[in-house]
């Protein structure tokens, strides 16, 4: 049956009033006033800068626990939680608006764990972290103006979150390094809707697709841009073939950061195994 475009209305909360937007399943932890860590609930929290800088986006409530100890402390971690069906209950209690953070720790059925930033300031402190989280990121507040800039509304808030380090279960890890085709159970969130409930889609098993092989960058390409870049380096010939997956408009990019940084580290030889070590460090 052919069905016609329908206009829907973008009302506020249009993520979840006038659209239906797969959202990931963030617990925010932050330092309240007394030292205490707070856990928050959010969906609204996306990366924001991948190249050079890197951070995520979280939205929230201008007068929320997160966003008052944001403000006042600058640190938070980002804590995915897998899947199951009763993280995902406790989620939706954490995330109620109202409730101090020692409500929301008797609620809580999360296992705080230290922080384990790897550079920490003198006498500061963190927020601690969910053990029972896949992965984590510790961040830090950009909170300069000429860095990141948003006009406020009374009700929301944006922070920019500098990505200071990125923790994950030694299991998903290997299988990220590895690229084996295996990937944590994570949801997903559409929204709170029917003034009723808080709706989740459980993870289903990913599938690849192969670049087509008529996208694919011939080798004489690479080659013929290696050898017009401005660095005294030698490419092996299987080391080009490591790079045919690349898009097209990628290729100048990667190219210019593979030279620059084997010539930071006094390499002479592009090698196929150094493109590997590279690539292995990426993810």
């Amino acid at each position: 049956m052919k069905e016609n475009f329908e206009k829907v209305s973008v009302l506020d909360n249009f993520y979840q009033t006038s659209f239906y937007f797969p959202m990931p399943v963030v617990l925010v932890t932050t330092l309240s006033e007394n030292g205490t860590t707070n856990i928050g609930s959010y969906s609204l929290c996306f990366p924001f800068g991948i190249a050079g800088r890197h951070a995520m986006m979280l939205i929230s409530r201008s007068d929320s626990n997160t966003a008052v100890n944001i403000r006042r402390s600058k640190f938070a971690a980002l804590n995915f939680i897998t899947s199951r069906k009763d993280y995902l209950a406790n989620a939706v209690r954490l995330g109620y608006p109202g409730q101090t953070t020692e409500e929301k720790l008797k609620d809580s059925i999360f296992t705080l764990l230290p922080s384990m930033r790897d550079n920490k300031e003198n006498e500061a402190k963190y927020p601690e972290i969910i053990k029972e989280a896949v992965e984590v990121m510790e961040c830090t507040w950009e909170d300069d103006n000429s860095v990141f800039s948003y006009k406020e509304s009374p009700d929301e808030s944006h922070f920019l979150l500098n990505i200071d380090n990125i923790f994950m279960k030694e299991s998903w890890q290997k299988a990220l390094v590895q690229g084996n085709g295996r990937f944590p159970s994570l949801p997903i969130d559409y929204g709170y809707r029917d003034s009723k409930y808080f709706w989740f889609a459980l993870h289903g098993r990913p599938y690849k697709e192969p670049i087509p092989s008529d996208k694919s960058i011939d080798v004489n390409t690479i080659i013929y841009q290696v050898q017009r870049m401005p660095y005294d380096l030698k490419w092996e010939d299987k080391a080009y073939e490591k790079l045919v997956k690349i898009p097209r408009i990628f290729l100048k990019r990667v190219l210019e950061a593979i030279s620059k940084r084997a010539l930071e580290e006094g390499v002479k030889i592009i090698t196929p195994e150094l493109l590997d070590e590279y690539n292995k460090k990426k993810r």
